[in-house]
């Protein structure tokens, strides 16, 4: 078999050998099929395939199945003389049960090694679909990391943006001379849009140590390469986390691996479960960078293999990228499954010994139509293949096996101790509190100044030595005022007042009237 990664059996009697050659195999590929027709161990067989030829591997584990390539197979297991008949019929007369280097990771810390990002290094257009922004909302996040990176302040988590976001808020005004509108109700809806990112679980994603994509990309002690297994079945509650890490993932390999042109065979396979995901509700702009990223990639030794229930949930642009194909049974019940089934059959090079629609509608479980890249990138003609067994563990190993090669790996030392060193957050926060004791110190020489001049009033002024007279609100009849006097008075007041007025009226009046 060579430089091919050995399938299975194709042909009448499934004795022609079909194999995907190394040499393509970063022409990327597709493996697509109904639920419970064998998609899971055609991605396990892969990833064996790979790693034994050197090629390090990583695989989200939707299921928790694939785990078990950690451990080889088992002659107890009930399929074990299935698996050796089937062996025999296709010709795979070295099969033999073994296991594979593994490396767990997980986003939340438990089932793996965690697996970090930081916020910058998502940036906005990924952070934006991850929080299903508006337009408005991504502009202000777009205004963030430039404040951010004009003013020297790391954005690492989560934290860090929230702080800037506030900090944004209250300089909204000289911000949006510069900027534009910065209105505080797209602020607001942000930092809920980060809440809903913290309650899902996104606080474990962003963070130091960040993943150092060379630590994908490793072989063990025998040449075989690494098998990176990220656990995602508790990931799959939140699919737009889980989309838009893997999406990071692969942006990332895109902008930081070199040039390689077309190598003898890949330096990393990226497997991408439910790819569906990636592409619901997404916007133009994210689909045009996919489609960018699986184009150009495979330059840079990536080869990116899409596992999908139907060929219909990729984007036409991307799935014509796709040379290497395997796909499980379809089942057409409706007029669109219908539909899909024949779409799906016309991206096959035909194969006159049958009829390739018929075909991918009647292969049982563990068969497949197979279409691999030959001579010169030209596709195969399609095959009628019955897949191989694998060598590993079928189905998904112990929580206590789990932890033993988790506690064996090197990563182990690496990643499980986060580290929060100082930026955004903690740079606003020293900010805050040297313009409070600024504040405070400023306010403190203000009463100083006061008190001095108080002071200086005091000691300018003339003294007087005589006795204090305190005021009273009683006022104390003089001595010459006599009982004559004060009876005047009280007889005045009251001529001023109403009943003076009344009896001036009446005085006058009778003058007046006597005349």
């Amino acid at each position: 078999m060579g430089e091919d990664i050995f399938l299975g059996g194709g042909g009448t009697e499934y004795g022609q050998p079909q194999g995907l050659t190394l040499k393509y195999a970063n022409r990327h590929g597709l493996i697509a099929g109904a639920t419970g027709t064998g998609k899971t161990v055609t991605l396990q067989i892969l990833a064996e395939g790979f790693s034994k030829a050197g090629v390090p591997v990583f695989l989200s584990d939707v299921k928790g199945d694939l785990s078990g390539l950690a451990l080889p197979g088992s002659e107890t297991h009930k399929l074990h003389q299935a698996f050796m008949d089937r062996a025999k019929r296709i010709g795979f007369s070295d099969f033999a049960y073994s296991a594979c280097p593994v490396t767990f990771w997980d986003l939340f810390g438990e089932q793996g090694h965690p697996v970090r990002t930081t916020v910058t290094e998502m940036g906005p257009l990924l952070l934006s679909r991850l929080m299903e922004l508006s337009e408005a909302q991504e502009g202000i996040l777009n205004i963030a990391f430039r404040v951010a990176d004009e003013e020297g302040m790391p954005l690492l988590d989560l934290k860090d943006l929230q702080a800037l976001l506030v900090w944004i808020g209250e300089n909204r005004a000289q911000l949006s001379l510069r900027y534009g509108n910065v209105s505080t109700s797209s602020i607001g809806a942000i930092q809920r849009r980060l809440l809903v990112l913290e309650n899902q679980g996104g606080t474990r994603l962003f963070g130091e140590p960040a993943l150092d994509l060379s630590d994908l990309m490793r072989t063990d002690e025998a040449g075989h390469g690494m098998v990176n297994i990220l656990a995602s079945d508790k990931l799959m509650g939140s699919p737009r986390l889980y989309a838009t890490f893997l999406l990071w993932l692969l942006s990332e390999l895109f902008e930081e691996l070199p040039e390689v042109g077309d190598p003898e065979k890949p330096k990393l396979v990226f497997f991408f479960d439910e790819a569906h995901l990636l592409f619901d509700d997404a916007p133009k702009v994210l689909v045009d960078k996919v489609e960018q990223v699986a184009r150009l990639i495979r330059s840079k030794g990536v080869g990116v293999y899409f596992i999908t229930q139907n060929p219909a949930d990729i984007p036409e642009d991307i799935l014509g990228q796709l040379g290497n194909r395997v796909q499980h049974a379809l089942r057409a019940f409706t007029a669109r499954d219908r539909k899909n089934l024949r779409l799906a059959a016309e991206t096959y090079r035909e194969n006159p010994a049958f009829d390739t629609e018929a075909a991918i509608r009647e292969v049982g479980v563990g068969e497949a139509v197979t279409s691999m890249l030959q001579k010169k990138g030209v596709p195969g003609m399609v095959e009628r293949t019955l897949i191989r067994p694998p060598g590993s563990q079928l189905g998904p190993i112990t929580k206590a096996e789990r932890q033993t090669v988790m506690a064996a790996s090197a990563m182990a030392a690496k990643y499980d101790t986060p580290v929060d060193r100082e930026s955004a957050f903690e740079i606003l926060q020293a900010r805050a509190e040297t313009a409070a004791k600024e504040a405070e110190a400023a306010e403190a020489d203000e009463v100083v100044e006061m008190q001095s001049a108080m002071e200086r009033e005091f000691a300018s002024a003339r003294r007087y030595s005589g006795s204090r007279v305190g005021r009273s609100s009683s006022r104390v009849m003089r001595k010459k005022d006599t009982f004559a006097t004060a009876m005047g008075k009280a007889v005045i007041k009251e001529l001023k007042g109403t009943t003076g007025r009344r009896i001036v009226r009446g005085i006058l009046g009778g003058l007046f009237r006597n005349r």
